[in-house]
């Protein structure tokens, strides 16, 4: 490889992938539960000294706890411990987080026999996982932001969405796989509303088989964080820490000598992360990056995601929509490359407002199924352009920007705060969605169709193009504003 003039791009791509690993057990943990919630509720509800139901069931809430948290201190621990390390801590606490699910009896209780507290041991090793997917969340596409070179930074970072979605898809597979011959407890409801599991269940999934499904995560957390070991820390950082041979020599790697040299002046004249306030550079940038964060969750689509077997079932899919599901999955992909590919060609504000445009269109079209009372394949296809759009924008473009709007000096802390109300409304979202389905879906979708236009017309009023501009650029770009 060429160092001298144009950078290695194997170079590049190698310690970039290292980063998405973390994307991908992003996407790992968050949908690890879809597979064992039921063999989870099914040993929770053989407790005796307590009555398990259906609120205390919300192990996944307790994992979004930990997100807030995590998104929140990513700033704290992305300023102080640095981009590299903080991804070493996240990489140590998915680890402990699938070993304490797996094995929440751990020194202090009887194996396999359930009670409150144990319970409450599993919740807190959850919302340790959480804590990870937050700081993950927050500083993987900070640390690819910060190593890759302007021309292609929007097409790296969209790879962590892609690895996401993968990381979902593997574990659903990999849950599948643990499931084998064994199948899901029947879990049964008396006229008093009380649950109990159905004697005839098979009970390997009640006693093991979720427990290797949260345990399976510990494999791909080990290794992220072995090769955490083989990257180096941000150029950014290391200017900000005074360590400037360092910096150039990673950027020398990269960019080639010549490149190198000017960005690393640029990095020097805007590095001050340790005097610079939160606000230096005006409200409006801390809250544009906090209402992309908000948009993309606020447009509805982690409440269909969650949801889709059975919205997939109401709209008259066969096969309990399943089939359908996995489609869905595959389009979700494909129209996550799109966005990979074209995000540095056509630029972040383009496919923000096609995506929601998009999106309005299906999120209408299925809140018109529904009043009209159509089922079948057109209630299903509208959902599934819905997810399409989203993923070919504001899935990986939010991240994108959230990455790179900020300037050097106040990115790690503007990031947390951006972040940590991502996971605030991914909450607010998801936990009223069922509610908001049962009251009425026309209702719902049309919600979200109003809050879809509404995300058009914030980004093309408000968010500025950032394709092709450094990340120093970023201070001149808002100081002018």
């Amino acid at each position: 490889m060429n160092h001298t003039n144009e950078g290695s791009k194997l170079y590049l791509y190698s310690i970039t992938s290292v980063a998405i690993l973390g994307g991908l057990l992003f996407g790992y943990d968050t949908a690890v539960i879809s597979g064992a919630e039921k063999g989870l509720e099914a040993f929770f509800l053989t407790a005796t000294d307590f009555q398990y139901d259906k609120v205390m069931h919300g192990t996944s809430s307790s994992a979004l706890i930990g997100c807030v948290l995590g998104g929140a201190l990513s700033g704290i621990f992305a300023s102080r411990l640095g981009r590299r390390n903080s991804l070493r801590l996240a990489a140590v606490l998915f680890f402990l987080s699938a070993l304490g699910s797996y094995y929440p009896e751990f020194l202090f209780f009887e194996y396999g026999k359930a009670n409150m507290n144990l319970l409450i041991t599993f919740n807190l090793y959850r919302i340790l996982g959480g804590i990870g997917v937050g700081l993950a969340s927050a500083v993987c596409p900070m640390y690819i932001a910060e190593i890759a070179p302007s021309n292609i930074r929007g097409t790296l970072v969209s790879c962590n969405q892609f690895a996401i979605i993968f990381g979902m898809l593997v574990v659903y597979f990999v849950n599948y796989l643990i499931l084998g011959d064994h199948q899901n407890p029947v879990i049964l409801k008396d006229a008093a509303g009380t649950l109990s599991v159905s004697s005839e269940s098979d009970m390997w999934t009640v006693t093991e088989g979720w427990r290797y499904m949260f345990g399976s995560e510990a494999f791909p957390a080990a290794f992220f964080g072995m090769l955490l070991f083989f990257v180096p820390k941000t150029p950014r950082y290391l200017v900000m820490i005074d360590q400037d041979q360092k910096a150039y020599s990673i950027l020398k790697k990269v960019n080639g000598a010549t490149k190198a040299q000017e960005i690393l002046a640029e990095i020097k004249a805007t590095s001050q992360e340790k005097t610079e306030k939160l606000f230096t550079y005006g409200a409006a940038v801390i809250v544009i990056g906090i209402l992309l964060s908000v948009f993309q969750q606020a447009i509805g689509i982690n409440a269909v995601l969650y949801y889709v077997p059975r919205i997939f079932e109401n709209a008259g899919a066969e096969g309990g929509g399943m089939m359908q599901t996995v489609i869905m999955g595959i389009v979700n992909i494909v129209f996550t490359l799109i966005a990979i590919f074209t995000v540095d060609r056509f630029g972040r504000k383009p496919l923000l407002i096609i995506g929601s445009v998009g999106m309005a269109v299906g999120a209408f079209a299925v809140a018109l199924c529904d009043s009209m009372g159509i089922k079948g394949l057109l209630p299903v296809l509208s959902v599934i352009v819905y997810a399409a759009f989203f993923m070919m924008s504001w899935g990986p473009i939010c991240w994108v920007l959230i990455s790179e709007i900020f300037p050097n000096t106040i990115r790690g802390k503007a990031v947390a705060i951006a972040v940590a109300f991502q996971w605030i409304f991914n909450y607010i979202v998801s936990s009223t969605f069922p509610a908001l389905y049962d009251f009425s879906p026309m209702f719902a979708y049309s919600l979200y169709g109003i809050i879809c236009v509404i995300a058009a017309l914030f980004v093309w009023r408000w968010v500025p193009e950032t394709k092709g501009k450094t990340l120093e650029d970023m201070s001149k770009l808002w100081k002018r504003r």
